[in-house]
């Protein structure tokens, strides 16, 4: 009895250790097999009225996707497409016109056919005591009126140049900027008694500019397409980026912000 009580404990002590190895192995696969997510970094170059709803965007995009990062570059298109020409490392780019995202495609920095997300159109922007007493865009041709537009070769000094001629005037500005948020905090800061931006831009001051609409606004309609670049290291996340601006949550954000639909 003794000799089988032995051989007992000794068969018992072989199967903890064996037990004892098994459980150490797996421990081991399951750490080697629980590695994180790869993480990946696309950066989108979008026209600065795009900021507050493409920041917004990114947000939830990174939310559904894990392990994405995006990365915003925002400025005037004109500057943007010219940064991407000169070589500028990006995956995406979302363009407050066509002008410039036609510049991009007809380099072959495009992807694929680029897609209209929205448009927007032009409205006056003041302080909110409105000092000159801007109710028109006639009022902004008086030369007692201090008025900021964007450059022409930007899409909101294009879309200004149009809506002076569908109106007849000729606005002579003190100064003239190279992105629409320039021209806003040249208002904002009192720095100017008007200024022309999107009706985006003013929906987004809230409280700090008062807009005034005109109704020549609607013969220049700024229409923004987006498209992933060819030169993108991730093209697939770059694609799913824009395709997720073009989709519900991405529209719903944009109507949000004042955008309206292409």
């Amino acid at each position: 009895m003794k000799r089988i009580a032995g051989s007992c404990a000794a068969a018992l002590l072989l199967a903890l250790v064996a037990a004892c190895g098994s459980s150490d192995s797996d421990g081991a696969a399951s750490t080697a097999t629980s590695a994180t997510p790869e993480q990946t970094t696309i950066t989108v170059f979008a026209a600065a009225s795009l900021k507050g709803p493409f920041t917004e965007i990114g947000k939830k995009f990174e939310a559904e996707n894990k392990g994405v990062t995006v990365t915003f570059n925002f400025a005037g298109s004109s500057d943007l497409v010219a940064q991407i020409q000169q070589g500028a490392p990006a995956d995406v780019f979302a363009s407050a016109d066509t002008k410039n995202m036609d510049k991009a495609t007809a380099d072959g920095l495009v992807e694929g056919t680029p897609a209209n997300f929205a448009t927007n159109t032009l409205q006056i922007a003041t302080p909110p005591d409105n000092p000159a007493r801007v109710e028109s865009l006639a009022d902004l041709a008086d030369p007692d009126v201090k008025v900021v537009l964007c450059a022409s070769e930007v899409p909101c000094g294009a879309a200004a140049a149009g809506v002076e001629q569908a109106a007849g005037v000729d606005i002579q500005p003190v100064s003239e900027e190279q992105s629409v948020t320039d021209v806003l905090g040249k208002v904002v800061s009192g720095e100017a008694d008007a200024g022309l931006v999107y009706v985006t831009d003013v929906k987004a001051a809230g409280d700090t500019v008062l807009g005034v609409t005109f109704p020549e606004a609607d013969e220049v309609v700024n229409t923004y397409p987006i498209g992933a670049l060819a030169d993108s290291e991730n093209l697939d996340v770059a694609q799913s980026f824009a395709d997720f601006v073009t989709g519900a949550e991405g529209q719903a954000v944009l109507a949000a912000a004042g955008f309206a639909k292409p």
